[in-house]
């Protein structure tokens, strides 16, 4: 059983009090002081606290406010105190729990269980980890996601995913025209909000590691060699000037094997030789890496004409419209299976990928650089070259990229029996 008092230990005329914490404890006495932030004056505290014949008003509501406090900070001590063990109570302990009382120790936050504002706190937890673009594809997933709850009319808890969650989904995005890989892509990161829950000791369900997704082969389309000679060699008075910088972005893109995002960005003060050897120096916003890329004399040979500046600058969207615009110009016309975004009804403003068999040109996109450069230079130059380049985690994610099968593996081989 333990006791409080409080005391007033200063030599000050105002000082905050003492609190006082005396217990018993295996037949041995023990007491233990610490300051409170109770601030009282020495002429109160020695001569009208404990007067019980106090009349003045202003004196009366300073006791009961005292007091009050007191009661508040005895209470909580007390109730420390009975949850603990008395052979680990000290004058540290004292102090501590005083702090607490002052500073009480936060709430652990309650993290949500259902799925669409589990991925908000998702996006806080990685907020520094992953770039703009990433957010941005996160969120269509989550707008998908809250579709799909619009339609199926019920809570989406974590819990929730499933097998039959799967199989409703996809016939759910089947029936909105989505893409087979745009679904497989969201069920993937579906799979990692729920795992990323789980760590942080959430419940999901037991058949997630059951759910199996696949990826659809997606056509490899890019610009062969051939292709960039005839967009080179096209006379350039069928240009207007805007279509001649796309087309060096375009030429520099699949030479360099970059992302627009990164592409976009060069400039001449990147550029440093080495042994005689123009390097190209950045860093990628997409992964963070810091890169050394040596420049393709197709490359230099833009830079020369163009005094030594990459071209200016333009947006993903003028971009990607102007470099079909080229490859038309240039009668890049081979008449391939490929699949583009077309509007699904007219002037609706929902556009779906349409897969078909399509004049190159209308294929065309500003992610064609780098599968063109990875294509074009399989065999010519190690893979392991390659995926530094291309920023690949792995061999088997750079082949898939480039579309190459076992098969294709294979009969290459054979030229090596």
């Amino acid at each position: 059983m333990a006791t409080i008092n409080f005391l007033f230990r200063s030599t000050k005329e105002e000082a905050p009090l003492t609190l006082r914490l005396l217990f018993r404890h295996n037949n041995a006495d023990f007491v233990f002081g610490s300051n409170t932030k109770l601030l009282v004056s020495k002429e109160y505290w020695t001569k009208q606290h404990n007067n019980k014949r106090i009349k003045e008003t202003e004196t009366l509501a300073t006791r009961n406010k005292v007091n009050d406090e007191l009661g508040k900070i005895q209470e909580f001590i007390l109730n420390a105190f009975n949850n603990s063990e008395a052979n680990i109570v000290d004058k540290k302990w004292l102090e501590n729990q005083i702090d607490f009382y002052y500073n009480p120790p936060a709430e652990p936050e309650q993290l949500p269980t259902d799925l669409i504002n589990y991925l908000d706190k998702y996006l806080e937890f990685k907020s520094n980890d992953i770039t703009y673009n990433t957010k941005k594809k996160i969120n269509v997933i989550k707008q998908l996601l809250v579709r799909y709850v619009d339609y199926s009319k019920k809570p989406l808890n974590l819990t929730d995913v499933d097998g039959n969650f799967k199989m409703s989904f996809e016939a759910f995005c089947l029936e909105n025209l989505y893409a087979p890989n745009t679904i497989a892509t969201a069920l993937k990161f579906i799979k990692t909000i729920c795992n990323h829950a789980k760590s942080n000791g959430l419940n999901i369900s037991s058949q997630l590691g059951n759910i199996k997704i696949k990826q659809t082969k997606i056509d490899n389309i890019y610009l062969s060699f051939e292709d960039l000679d005839k967009i080179e060699n096209t006379d350039k008075s069928k240009f207007t000037d805007s279509l001649l910088n796309a087309r060096d972005w375009l030429i520099i893109s699949c030479y360099t094997g970059q992302r627009i995002s990164d592409f976009m960005r060069f400039n001449d003060k990147q550029i440093r030789v080495e042994n005689g050897k123009s390097l190209l120096e950045f860093t990628q916003v997409k992964t963070g890496k810091n890169m050394t890329v040596p420049l393709h004399k197709k490359v230099l040979d833009i830079l020369k004409k163009r005094d030594g500046k990459f071209p200016y600058a333009i947006s993903d969207q003028k971009y990607n419209a102007y470099i079909k615009n080229v490859c038309e110009i240039a009668e890049i016309n081979e008449v391939i299976k490929g699949s583009k975004k077309s509007e699904t009804a007219k002037d609706s403003g929902i556009y779906r990928k349409e897969s078909n068999d399509f004049k190159k040109f209308e294929l065309v996109t500003s992610h064609i650089g780098r599968r063109s450069f990875a294509t074009n230079f399989y065999g010519k130059i190690p893979t392991t070259y390659l995926i530094y380049v291309t920023g690949h985690s792995t061999e088997q994610m750079f082949l898939t990229y480039i579309g190459k099968s076992n098969k294709d593996l294979a009969m290459e081989l054979v030229n090596y029996f």
